[in-house]
């Protein structure tokens, strides 16, 4: 896996010799940036954002819009594994003054001690099998870490069926192989 982008381009990062966690594809992820760049229907400047990376895994997302310009970048992971990984990948590539780490399940986003902030853009990836996005919306916009400028981009298998509609106002989907992203904002 490497930075498809920016001033990190090329770099690579290190992934999990396990299977319990689905790192972000090259593919998808540089779709998702071709996206957030050429689309009519969804813009967003990541230079001087601030990003927060739900459900990080190793931080290929994050890490990623480090590399084009991003201001700080929040990454949560609770999976050890990942955990370490994500720590190795942001060390080695001197990234730390730009992060922050939450040791925490996204899920539980509000007992956090998450800086009541307003995001510029959220990445939601959550495991395929997980059912439970709503809530997850729910307690970021009870937290108001996110406005009508805040873009949430939702990474999801291609076959789920995730009653969002009444949370989320979709601006575009595409899907790429197994994968579906959602471009959307609070309603």
């Amino acid at each position: 896996m490497r930075i498809i982008g920016g001033e990190l381009k090329g770099k690579k990062l290190l992934i999990p010799l396990d299977k319990s966690t689905r790192p972000l594809r090259d593919m998808v992820r540089e779709s998702i940036f071709n996206i957030l760049n050429h689309s009519s229907k969804v813009t967003k400047n990541i230079n001087n954002s601030k990003v927060l990376d739900l459900f990080s895994g190793t931080g290929s997302f994050g890490i990623e819009c480090l590399s084009r310009g991003a201001q700080e970048v929040i990454f949560f992971e609770n999976y050890s594994n990942s955990l370490k990984i994500l720590k190795k990948n942001i060390f080695n590539l001197k990234l730390e003054d730009k992060t922050k780490i939450y040791n925490n399940n996204a899920y539980n986003l509000i007992e956090s001690n998450l800086k009541k902030e307003i995001f510029d853009l959220i990445f939601l990836d959550p495991p395929f099998k997980d059912k439970d996005i709503n809530m997850l919306i729910d307690q970021i916009k009870k937290m108001k870490i996110a406005n009508f400028n805040t873009l949430i981009i939702l990474h999801r298998n291609k076959k789920s069926v995730d009653n969002i509609s009444k949370f989320l106002n979709i601006l575009d989907e595409k899907n790429y192989g197994l994968s579906k992203i959602l471009f959307s904002k609070l309603i």
